[in-house]
């Protein structure tokens, strides 16, 4: 074993390099009988902690790519040794432990630490640990395109039901294209697609954009809450936070989100502070959501004059809460003010969406004309063909 402050003269140039620094020997084996079955290059063990702070830097000019801290021999010093190592970028700091506690975990996370190993440690789970960190290394970047596709909900105004179409096409898309889907609720700081879903999540978006540089996707997997539909979620916050959106976290966030799932699923609101970020530019899909009103028509108007100057191939317009042959504007007239077609229409249906509200159980998941409208939606995002239409059923003209 060596002592902490040993000058280690064996790192090699390919590979991983990892420091594993454990006071407890029996705790410490085990990782270290863990890293054997993984790919690094070497693994120096260190029986005691640094001495002081100050002695940091020293460790770190060593060169290690990766150091594994024992969490809880001394938990205070452990989350200072974790905050002044995660400084710098070039090393990846995991911290190990004994305790499940999610309080403990997100302390971690805030002082720096990008993955939290649970004891009894498998190789299966270090493996994919050190598998992330080889992607963090400096010389490696990341594309903001490449991954799953993004699926953008904006609203020209205020309470056209973003939230509830949003919502729900992402518990459609979950169900009926079976493949990995996430929610992020963006319409801060009071989202709504937690309550509509019934979940009660213990983070929120706000954890993730206020840590967005220690953001990356293990993480985000500690931030989300699974729906029985098998949605993940990305909730807004219970509380009424004070929070500044950051283009970079933002735009970091959905970088990351793509790349572990097939698709993710934005409910922007009508945030219109987003704009400064390449949420729009960068999404597949943008769905603007509206009802046939002209508030509605004049806000979207200006949206689309405003954002999609060049043609928006990416832009498809729902007009929500739809009456057929009801009074007021028509859809020639919306199709003629908006300078494009109407591609989705979600028939109105009040007491079905109270029911949802009140009772917390998404639309999608029950036969009804709302259902299969936004069902239709989630299935032509994926690719696939439209269901055989019910004789009775609503029928859509996108």
């Amino acid at each position: 074993m060596a002592n902490i402050m040993q000058d280690p003269d064996f790192l090699k140039s390919s590979g991983l390099s990892v420091a594993l620094i454990g006071p407890h020997d029996q705790r410490r084996r085990i990782v270290a009988s863990a890293l054997a079955g993984v790919n690094v290059t070497q693994v120096r063990e260190f029986t005691a902690y640094p001495s002081k702070l100050s002695d940091v830097p020293r460790l770190l000019e060593q060169g290690y790519d990766v150091v594994i801290i024992d969490l809880d021999s001394d938990q205070q010093y452990a989350l200072e040794l974790v905050e002044a190592m995660a400084g710098d970028n070039a090393v990846t700091v995991m911290v190990y432990s004994m305790q499940t506690d999610p309080n403990v975990l997100m302390n971690c996370m805030r002082a720096g630490a990008r993955e939290f190993l649970s004891q009894p440690l498998t190789v299966g789970v270090l493996n994919d640990a050190i598998n992330r960190a080889t992607l963090r290394r400096p010389a490696t970047k990341i594309s903001n395109k490449q991954g799953g596709k993004v699926l953008v909900f904006l609203g020209g105004k205020g309470g056209t039901g973003v939230t509830t179409v949003a919502s729900n096409f992402a518990v459609s898309l979950a169900q009926e294209c079976a493949q990995s889907t996430l929610l992020i609720d963006l319409d801060l700081p009071l989202g709504d697609a937690a309550l509509n879903l019934g979940i009660s999540p213990q983070f929120s978006t706000v954890d993730a954009l206020q840590n967005y540089s220690r953001l990356d996707s293990n993480f985000l997997s500690k931030l989300l809450t699974k729906h029985s539909s098998g949605l993940f979620v990305m909730a807004a916050p219970g509380k009424f936070p004070q929070v500044e959106i950051n283009n970079e976290a933002v735009e970091k966030l959905i970088a990351i989100a793509r790349m572990g799932f097939d698709y993710v699923v934005i409910d922007a609101g009508s945030r219109f502070d987003l704009s400064g970020t390449k949420l729009v530019e960068q999404a597949d899909t943008v769905y603007l959501v509206m009802q046939a009103g002209i508030p509605e028509l004049r806000n979207s108007h200006r949206v689309i004059s405003e954002y999609f100057k060049s043609g928006g191939s990416n832009l498809e317009i729902v007009l929500n809460r739809f009456i057929p042959k009801a009074g007021g504007v028509d859809e020639e007239h919306i199709a003629k003010a908006l300078t494009r077609p109407v591609q989705w229409k979600i028939p109105s249906d009040y007491v079905a969406v109270r029911r949802m509200q009140n009772e917390a159980s998404p639309l999608a998941l029950e036969d009804s004309m709302i259902a299969r409208a936004i069902q239709e939606m989630a299935r032509a995002a994926c690719g696939m063909p439209a269901k055989a239409e019910k004789k009775k059923g609503f029928s859509l003209f996108g």
